[in-house]
């Protein structure tokens, strides 16, 4: 039979694959009661990005779409799912379904399986390390993280007594120190703060000096920008008197798009001749912020008009160099993106990365749609964190770390990038923090105390290296309870488990869910020192030691004198004591150790070399 591989491509292509197709069920379904949560473990099926996980409380049903509270995006993108949001005693039924598109219909259901969850302390799962088998590399897709708009490093005002620009430029500092952070996106580098664009007597002025301000102190930190190409300068707008945000950013489509190109492509002219051409290719530019949403952009219709938008900007980078990166729709909640991806293939307008957004889930396989049109470019999610929401208290807290590590690992080998929103507490979308701990989007307080979600990044990227085989056996295996392990360079060994699952609410944890782990190493030579890090409710918590300065009276919103902040950041810091080293062999395993694994919770073990007798 001859081959229809070209002619789907060229349907792609000619914009007519809008359609995502009906998938079928999904095969081995099974569901393992265990105590306070129930797994679910199923196949993989072929060009699904996601499932929906539908849940009843009888056979005949109603089955209602799995909502374990993120506040975004329900679809789920791994096999195995862990429901935490149960009762011990009552049985729960389930029904799997595959999704071709976040937005798309769901395809045929599993048969239903059930299962019990158990109110007991089950006995301690084993995680088995083989460490002389190598199974590929631990990505670093964490090289990215979201900020604030980067006007702010110019700022000589003070929040909570610290100085916002040097707090934000030691924030970046510290992210490519410590955490391996190589870029960073900002919205609204094109707003009137940085005076870019204005027009006398009717013409076009544009003046990138302050831009120049801005990634000059960027570049010094070590950081990339990403360009992220919003919002719209005043005099440009079509809808000037749109705003969004307390600092007064235009949603607006542009009233020339001729003049939004002539914009673009001078800015694009302009950095390569400030920083060079080899320089900028290393950048990326990402054509405007979460269109999808009509606070974010005014367009009518919003859709037809982004691509446009869209369209325009890219044509104008390339027209410098074709070598310069564009990418989007940087979509909120992975929207668009069937849509988006016909239209670029359909007119062949440059698309470099596949961009979008999501809170409070893993990201989605956004790759299985790249494939069904014929494009081959990396996937970047450019905002992802645990919830959309500001002001949430879970965001402070240890929910965050597992959370953040179960993103990463579902990112390996599934996207490029998956950029933190934010790295600093210092953010004023909705208002400037009127205290430390408010329950902002950063990985660092303002003044720049390490959260328990940024241990979990360290964690990540202290581990960079080749991955080992790691299985694990027992009461949440693999779901509630998962893991990695990596050997370094310098022979070091570091073996990372957590636990957690994507119930907020149990955000701050449950004791049925705490588990102990016996950790077992195999085919493990040579001589090493041991060592145990901790992130969890106490452990690598300043909240924690920040009520315990206050001896968890009411707490001051900020700290009230210099010694505080100074006993505070005497106090910030990785948990971690040396552990002695088992007296003998323990079977297959050349050491072993049984350790307690709160929920949420981190442990890291690592093992140092030492030179041989």
């Amino acid at each position: 039979m001859r081959s229809l591989g070209p002619f789907l491509l060229i349907l792609a292509m000619s914009g007519f694959s809008k359609s995502p197709p009906l998938l079928p069920a999904p095969e081995r379904i099974k569901a393992e009661g265990g105590t306070a949560q129930i797994t679910l473990r199923w196949s993989t099926v072929s060009g699904a990005v996601g499932y929906r996980i539908y849940r009843a409380t009888s056979p005949e049903g109603p089955f209602v779409l799995l909502d374990h509270g993120g506040g975004d995006v329900l679809e789920y993108p791994l096999t195995t799912y862990v429901d935490t949001a149960v009762l011990p005693g009552h049985t729960y039924w389930y029904q799997v379904a595959a999704v071709a598109s976040k937005d798309g219909p769901s395809g045929e259901p599993s048969p239903p399986v059930a299962a019990r969850p158990e109110f007991k302390v089950p006995p301690p799962l084993l995680a088995r390390v083989s460490t002389n088998v190598r199974e590929g590399s631990w990505e670093p897709v964490w090289e990215m993280v979201g900020s604030e708009h980067l006007s702010l490093l110019l700022s000589e005002e003070r929040i909570g007594g610290i100085p916002i620009g040097e707090d934000l430029e030691q924030a970046f500092r510290r992210a490519h120190r410590e955490l391996g952070v190589r870029y960073v996106r900002a919205h609204a580098i094109l707003s009137d703060d940085l005076e870019v664009y204005r027009e006398v007597n009717g013409r076009p002025r544009y003046d990138f000096s302050r831009i120049a301000q801005v990634y000059d102190r960027l570049l010094a930190t070590g950081l990339k920008p990403v360009v992220e190409l919003s919002f719209m300068p005043r005099d440009l707008a079509k809808n000037p008197e749109d705003r969004v945000f307390l600092y007064g950013a235009i949603p607006s489509p542009p009233k020339s798009f001729a003049l939004w190109g002539e914009l673009v492509g001078k800015l694009t002219r302009f950095l390569v001749e400030r920083y060079g051409l080899e320089e900028v290719r290393q950048w990326a530019f990402e054509v405007w912020n979460e269109p999808n949403l009509d606070v974010f952009y005014t367009g009518n219709p919003r859709q037809a008009s982004y691509f446009r938008l869209y369209e325009t900007a890219a044509r104008a980078i390339k027209a410098v160099d074709g070598g310069l990166r564009v990418g989007g729709p940087a979509t909120a909640a992975a929207g668009w993106i069937e849509e988006f991806l016909s239209f670029v293939t359909s007119k062949r307008v440059p698309l470099d990365f596949l961009s979008s957004h999501t809170y409070g889930n893993y990201p989605l396989r956004l790759g299985e749609t790249l494939k069904r049109y014929g494009l081959q470019v990396p996937v970047w999610w450019t905002e992802w964190g645990p919830g959309p929401s500001y002001n949430n208290p879970e965001a402070d807290g240890a929910f965050p770390a597992p959370f953040a590590l179960n993103g990463i690992k579902a990112a390996q080998g599934q996207a490029a990038y998956l950029a933190h929103w934010v790295l600093s507490d210092l953010f004023e979308e909705l208002g400037r923090p009127g205290q430390l701990f408010h329950g902002g989007f950063g990985l660092l307080t303002v003044g720049g105390l390490r959260k328990p979600k940024y241990w979990a990044f360290y964690l990540a990227n202290q581990a960079r290296g080749e991955r080992l085989k790691m299985e694990l056996f027992g009461d949440g295996a693999g779901s509630l309870i998962d893991g990695v392990a990596t050997r370094k360079s310098d022979g070091s060994i570091h073996i990372l488990l957590w636990n957690g699952s994507l119930d907020h609410g149990k955000a701050s944890g449950h004791p049925l869910l705490d588990r102990k782990v016996r950790l077992c190493l195999e085919g493990l030579e040579g001589r090493y020192r041991a060592f145990l890090a901790r992130v969890d409710n106490w452990h690598s918590n300043i909240l924690a030691r920040y009520r315990e300065l206050y001896g968890f009276d009411l707490l001051p919103d900020w700290p009230r004198d210099s010694k505080e902040w100074e006993a505070l950041r005497e106090a910030d810091r990785l948990d971690e004591r040396e552990l002695a080293l088992p007296e003998a062999e323990d079977g297959a395993c050349r050491w072993s150790w049984t350790l307690d694994l709160p929920n949420p919770g981190v442990l890291r073990l690592r093992l140092e070399p030492l030179p041989s007798k």
